[in-house]
């Protein structure tokens, strides 16, 4: 464990093992992982940010439809840029983790699909979700489209309020046997 005395100390290491799914061991690797995608040429590890572009380069969300969106949304950056600091990337690589609870996952998938960020999950942010699943094969129509939320919203709104709360989002992907394995990325 010489690398983890060089870039974390003791104490460091084992709050975020204690804080997340991890061990000490696959946190430094995800450490080499973020250093990995870091363009500045000063790589210091409290400092160091990667950029939205870059961070959606890294092999496991690359191909995800909604990368951008786990970007945003694991960014505690002020700026529009969206960049990640490594505590941000071990909160998304937390969240994703094989390990991670259903509750936590829901949470964090319930931003992403917020899409419009107005606490909903509404026919827009719906229509928005089938295009990047889809890639509009076949739902071009706009009365297929229409049809195809008009459906899920009778399943999933039950309130009848024309949106999903996280409650109703929560309740849609508990009968979901995918979820779990597909809101996840292996380390």
């Amino acid at each position: 464990m010489g690398l983890s005395s060089s870039v974390f100390t003791r104490e460091e290491l084992e709050e975020y093992a204690d804080l997340t799914y991890f061990t000490e061991g696959e946190i430094i690797d995800l450490h080499k992982k973020f250093m990995s995608l870091v363009d500045d040429d000063s790589k210091d590890k409290k400092g160091s940010r990667i950029n939205k572009e870059r961070m959606m380069e890294l092999t496991e969300i690359k191909f995800n439809p909604f990368a951008d969106r786990l970007c945003d949304v694991f960014s505690t950056s002020e700026e529009e840029d969206s960049s990640m600091s490594f505590d941000d990337f071990l909160d998304m690589m937390n969240a994703l983790s094989e390990n991670a609870s259903f509750k936590l996952k829901a949470q964090y998938a319930f931003r992403v699909f917020d899409i419009n960020e107005n606490g909903f999950v509404d026919p827009e942010d719906i229509e928005e979700i089938v295009m990047r699943l889809t890639k509009d094969e076949g739902l071009g129509e706009k009365e297929l489209m229409d049809e195809l939320i008009e459906s899920m919203m009778v399943e999933a709104d039950l309130d009848k309020d024309g949106q999903l709360s996280l409650a109703e989002l929560e309740h849609v992907l508990s009968k979901s046997a995918d979820f779990m394995n597909s809101f996840k990325i292996r380390v």
